[in-house]
């Protein structure tokens, strides 16, 4: 959403970047570049990749049982 330029006021926006906030936690303010474009990009791209692979592992070791 903020790559985005969405209204920050929106009911929908708040409930998204609350969300992300929360999953995103242990990454937030990890690094820290001069553009924060940049910091949201790979603070949340960290832990979107971090929760894929979880998910991805999850998934095979499920559909082998």
């Amino acid at each position: 959403m903020y790559l985005l330029d969405a209204n920050p006021h929106n009911d929908l926006v708040e409930f998204v970047q609350d969300v992300s906030r929360w999953l995103a936690g242990w990454s937030h303010d990890l690094f820290t570049f001069d553009k924060e474009w940049a910091r949201v990009v790979c603070g949340y791209g960290l832990a979107a990749v971090v929760y894929l692979c979880i998910g991805n592992l999850l998934a095979s070791r499920m559909r082998r049982y």
